[in-house]
């Protein structure tokens, strides 16, 4: 047992070693791989329980708890939580994305980041693509236990708002914070993108236009695609391919 912790010490300090003097760049790099990989497994296993019908039971029972016993047409909550609700919806929208997305590009190419504003186009063009090739593929049927509070025209599975928000908001969130140099800037730019990721898809579910595994195989599948392209943008940054990010280090006072 001895020489067992002996050896479990030396590993783990030869791996804290090993962890200390990669770069901020390989730090980074390997995070967002691990947390890419457990989006995209639990992206698989909910897909195949979904489409086993493993996921009924579940499905129904959140559903039905954000609307009233006595009437199923009417969520929870005052009416103006309903409006709220269509508002945070509206945030998840093609044209809401669009219009945040073409801001955003329009900015990197005024100042002079043309080739990060490219990779921003090709994510969110790429998202959109993937997001309704899967809903095809898989063809699920919006949920009929209770009446929808907002039009729908598409399949269910995944959800493209908590999808494509997930991977607008995050996408934009990470690179406008490595135009910042202050760690707390960083965490609020990056906490407000997952906020706002969340709400959405919380409203589709409020609003009863996706089943509740719609949306959390949507956010999973679009954090997995926004990281993806952000190691591809980190990647094409160190290579010297697209513009690097702002410094991290304050640039030292003029003497």
């Amino acid at each position: 047992m001895g020489q067992l912790l002996e050896r479990l010490t030396a590993t783990s300090g030869n791996f804290a070693g090993l962890v200390k003097r990669a770069s901020t760049f390989e730090k980074s790099a390997i995070v967002a791989a691990f947390i890419s990989a457990i989006s995209l497994f639990a992206f698989v296993e909910i897909a195949d329980d979904v489409s086993e019908g493993d996921t009924v039971a579940f499905d129904a029972a959140i559903l039905l708890a954000f609307r009233s016993r006595n009437d199923l047409a009417d969520p929870l909550g005052p009416a103006w939580l309903e409006g709220i609700m269509r508002d945070f919806t509206a945030l998840g929208g093609v044209a809401v994305l669009t219009t945040f997305t073409a801001l955003a590009v329009g900015f990197l190419f005024l100042t002079g980041k043309r080739r990060t504003a490219w990779m921003v186009i090709i994510s969110v063009l790429g998202g959109i693509a993937l997001s309704n090739l899967l809903k095809w593929g898989f063809d699920r049927p919006r949920p009929d236990l209770v009446p929808h509070a907002t039009v729908v025209y598409s399949q269910s599975f995944p959800s493209g708002h908590a999808m494509l928000s997930a991977i607008v908001y995050l996408t934009l969130g990470a690179l406008m914070a490595r135009t910042e140099a202050a760690v707390r800037v960083k965490i609020y730019l990056l906490t407000s993108a997952c906020l706002l990721t969340l709400v959405v898809g919380i409203s589709r579910v409020y609003l009863g236009v996706h089943w509740p595994t719609d949306v959390i195989a949507g956010w999973a599948v679009g954090a997995c695609w926004a990281l993806v392209c952000w190691l591809v943008m980190l990647w094409l940054q160190g290579s010297g391919k697209v513009e690097p990010a702002t410094s991290d280090t304050p640039a030292p006072p003029p003497t």
